[in-house]
């Protein structure tokens, strides 16, 4: 026969319990899907995003080099005069010695214009060579008439005695007598005034003489120089070396100080790179660099920096510590590194496009099961081509994704799919 069975608790209280378990499970769900829904995040393919990991390591600091090779020294050829090209007698490439006709040029105003100076100047000098010539003549002249004067009073004091016997024994006349006694006084009294002319034209002789000789020798240069006007007229190569460019053409025309050809002396060749502004501080002449070149590895040391910035670069000098390699030409570019000399122990994440897209203040991290991405905050030092110092951030062992994070800026999350 039937009988009534007796309910426990739990029967009592299984389908609250069971409501409330169903609600609790809902309420947990709905509170997952707004959170996911609140949080911007887009879905990624694995093949599409590039991961890298987090780890502590040695950080390289040093530059990543592209440089040009350019020649050590340069020569730049100009007119001196302009003309119009009558010859080219050099190419581009040729190697040419000091001294070498480089181009001729026709100048005829230039050429009117030297014979008028040079007739002028030759006109000066014969004035002074004339002038010079009178001054030395008008002192022979002036040393005749001394010895004219010396003469007669010699004569004229040997025969005033003779005549005075002569006179006193009657055979000469007094007038003849007295007429040797005024021209031996006339003579004597003309010989202090001689002497004093003389010695005041000898001291004028003796200050111009110079000055005609210095002003003689300044027109000869001059003459020289109008001269060798004509000379610049073929233009010569200043020293030995190689034609790196020269473009003209036979009757064409150029003006004074216009580029006529450009010289690479055999001094050898150095490089030059532009580095971004960032390093400008940290750079100093004497740092080492290394480059490869044909599978062999230069050293080179910074010789120069260029502290004027263009465009968010400057540009640094480069010489090679021994002999350059004998394949360089200057045009090549050659890669390899420069040394900021602070290598050391840091955490280090690989390089990439995310660095520059996030402005190095953030990143994607996974999470353990490798198919979520979070952002989080990202403080980085110094940085290199392959690595990039985590000062904050992600700890090691970390992966993060390190490809171009353009479009991402707002998102907070990334779910990778396979």
């Amino acid at each position: 026969m039937d009988r009534p069975l007796e309910q426990t608790p739990w029967h009592r209280w299984r389908k609250p319990a069971l409501a409330a378990l169903a609600v609790a499970v809902m309420g947990g769900g709905g509170l997952q899907m707004t959170r996911s829904l609140a949080t911007p995040s887009v879905h990624l393919a694995r093949r599409d995003i590039e991961i890298g990991h987090v780890e502590r390591g040695r950080m390289h600091d040093f530059i990543p080099l592209r440089a040009e090779v350019v020649s050590q020294d340069t020569l730049y050829v100009d007119s001196v005069d302009g003309g119009r090209i009558e010859r080219i007698l050099v190419n581009p490439g040729d190697l040419v010695e000091q001294g070498q006709p480089l181009v001729a040029f026709s100048n005829t105003q230039l050429e009117l214009t030297v014979l008028e100076k040079e007739g002028q100047l030759i006109q000066s000098i014969t004035l002074q060579e004339t002038y010079q010539t009178q001054l030395e003549q008008s002192r022979l002249a002036n040393e005749t008439t001394m010895a004219q004067i010396d003469w007669n009073i010699v004569r004229l004091s040997r025969l005033l005695p003779r005549r005075q016997q002569l006179a006193a024994k009657g055979f000469e006349t007094v007038e003849g007598r007295e007429q040797v006694e005024d021209e031996l006084a006339y003579w004597q009294r003309r010989k202090p005034l001689q002497e004093d002319s003389d010695k005041k034209q000898e001291e004028i002789r003796l200050r111009q003489l110079p000055q005609i000789e210095a002003q003689l020798k300044m027109m000869q240069q001059d003459l020289q120089i109008t001269r060798s006007k004509l000379d610049s007229l073929l233009v010569r190569s200043p020293k030995a070396g190689r034609v790196t460019d020269i473009d003209l053409k036979i009757g064409q025309t150029l003006t004074q100080g216009s580029r006529i050809a450009e010289i690479t002396p055999n001094t050898g060749v150095k490089l030059i790179q532009e580095v971004d502004q960032y390093y400008l501080p940290r750079l100093a002449v004497g740092q080492k660099a290394r480059v490869e070149i044909a599978g062999h590895e230069a050293e080179l040391t910074v010789s120069r920096l260029y502290p004027q910035v263009k465009n968010g670069t400057f540009k640094v000098d480069l010489t090679f510590d021994g002999p350059p390699p004998t394949l360089l030409l200057p045009g090549q570019t050659v890669q390899g590194r420069l040394s900021l000399g602070g290598d050391s122990d840091a955490v280090i994440a690989p390089s990439g496009a995310y660095a520059a897209a996030s402005g190095g203040t953030w990143v994607f991290v996974l999470d353990k099961g490798g198919r979520t991405a979070w952002r989080r905050p990202l403080e980085v030092g110094r940085r290199n081509a392959e690595q990039l110092e985590i000062l904050s951030g992600p700890a090691p062992g970390d992966k993060i994704i390190t490809s171009d994070y353009h479009g991402l800026e707002r998102v907070e999350r990334v779910d990778i799919e396979e």
